[in-house]
């Protein structure tokens, strides 16, 4: 893909705002004590602090393990469902949460594609980047080409790559549409694509409109118990030449809609 294509594709769209606020969240969930609920934050914090250095060392299983301890220290339980990706895969799934991050990341060895900003974040962004997680910055259009050859040469060499096509969070039925960029890494390394559909059993978990990450984090520890399921279509393999907005339609038809309905 050229610059001037990435541009052009993009335009004002580079940087897709989610249209989701409170409204997403409906209350309807049974609490945790006020000191189970602490209790799971203080948790989380020395699982970070545990965690962090080695995760980013290592890799691999010890990234997984972190993901895993995040998310028992704050109650979060995963079901998988459907086969399971092969190495090299182009993985993409609609966007809920941070949690969504954490949960294919305790299930898949996949490197994330994250945005620019989390590289900043104190502890997790050198952890990220040390794993082999991909920054792509918004704000940049002419830096999406890099981005690209980035994810394809991560196919290339057997590793699957995480990616959330939809460019932000959204809390279910205002989902956003797959941006179709990043499909063309696929297309050019000749990767098959799985598309992961993520939903969680409460509302709570959405990560939307002016959230921060401690706020959702607390919101998160406060649910009683919390299941995010994540169901995996059949691999989608594209020919070379692909259409790259094609495929990334036919990837989010994939996902059937399930990933967008929280559960009651």
């Amino acid at each position: 893909m050229t610059t001037a294509a990435a541009v052009g594709e993009h335009g004002t769209l580079w940087q897709p705002a989610s249209g989701c606020g409170d409204r997403c969240r409906d209350g309807g969930f049974r609490r945790a004590g006020a000191v189970a609920a602490a209790a799971r934050v203080t948790v989380l914090w020395a699982v970070l602090l545990l965690g962090l250095l080695p995760a980013g060392l290592l890799g691999g299983g010890a990234l997984r393990a972190l993901c895993r301890a995040i998310l028992a220290a704050l109650g979060v339980r995963t079901v998988w469902r459907g086969p399971r990706p092969r190495p090299g895969s182009l993985v993409v799934a609609n966007h809920v949460s941070w949690l969504d991050v954490v949960a294919l990341g305790a299930l898949l060895p996949a490197a994330p594609v994250a945005k620019h900003d989390v590289a900043t974040w104190p502890g997790i962004g050198g952890t990220a980047r040390r794993a082999g997680a991909i920054f792509i910055d918004r704000t940049r259009p002419r830096a999406l080409p890099g981005t690209v050859a980035e994810v394809a040469a991560a196919l290339r060499a057997g590793r699957s790559v995480a990616l959330f096509p939809e460019g932000t969070t959204f809390c279910g039925p205002d989902q956003g549409r797959f941006r179709p960029a990043l499909f063309q890494a696929a297309i050019d390394a000749g990767a098959p694509v799985v598309p992961v559909s993520i939903g969680y059993d409460s509302t709570e978990a959405s990560f939307v409109a002016a959230d921060t990450l401690w706020e959702s984090v607390r919101r998160v520890a406060r649910v009683r118990r919390l299941t995010v399921t994540l169901v995996a279509a059949p691999a989608m393999r594209p020919a070379p030449g692909a259409d790259r907005r094609a495929l990334a339609r036919a990837a989010q038809a994939g996902l059937g809609g399930a990933g967008y309905r929280l559960a009651a």
